[in-house]
């Protein structure tokens, strides 16, 4: 599952349309894996993407990133609460989002409404992509809970299906920004 996520990362990051429009937009990117309520962490710190090689380059680096958290909590308030905070490092971003994926509802944490209350307040967006496997309803707990109002979810069915959502998401987000 992870190898399926983080591979599907990688790929879209080298679509053409994707890449494009991360150069386009100077795109600043950052990759964070987080399971519970301790468990954050940025594997790779933001990077500005200002040419097609640095594309490419984050994507290389983003498939090597060995999974961080292995059998633990699903805590995202403390995964939004640590991403608001990396903000501080990217003070000249137009527009700012944070990605959740993930499989599962919470188990572990604080309030994530409050946690994507508080996003609000700071000018974040807050997207989604729910994987259904199992019949577990991620996506409609994604689109009450986590996602902040101005932000969207998109389901992929199953981990197989990642690499599909997660091209379309970049492409709605960059569309967004630059179209």
């Amino acid at each position: 599952e992870y190898r399926l996520q983080i591979d599907g990362l990688a790929d879209a990051l080298r679509d053409e349309d994707v890449a494009g429009a991360l150069v386009e937009g100077q795109v600043a990117l950052g990759l964070m894996q987080w399971s519970g309520d301790d468990r954050q962490e940025m594997s790779i710190q933001w990077t500005r993407m200002t040419t097609p090689a640095e594309v490419v380059q984050f994507a290389r680096t983003a498939r090597l990133v060995p999974r961080a958290f292995v059998m633990s909590d699903t805590a995202p308030a403390e995964a939004i609460m640590f991403g608001i905070r990396q903000f501080d490092a990217v003070e000249d971003c137009a527009r700012r989002i944070i990605d959740v994926s993930g499989d599962g509802t919470p188990n572990a944490g604080s309030n994530v409404i409050a946690a994507r209350l508080a996003a609000e307040r700071a000018g974040i967006t807050i997207n989604g992509i729910a994987i259904e496997s199992m019949g577990v309803a991620i996506t409609g707990y994604y689109q009450r809970s986590l996602v902040t109002r101005d932000g969207f979810v998109i389901t992929a069915r199953g981990h197989r299906d990642y690499p599909r959502a997660i091209r379309n998401k970049l492409i709605r987000e960059l569309s967004q920004a630059i179209g």
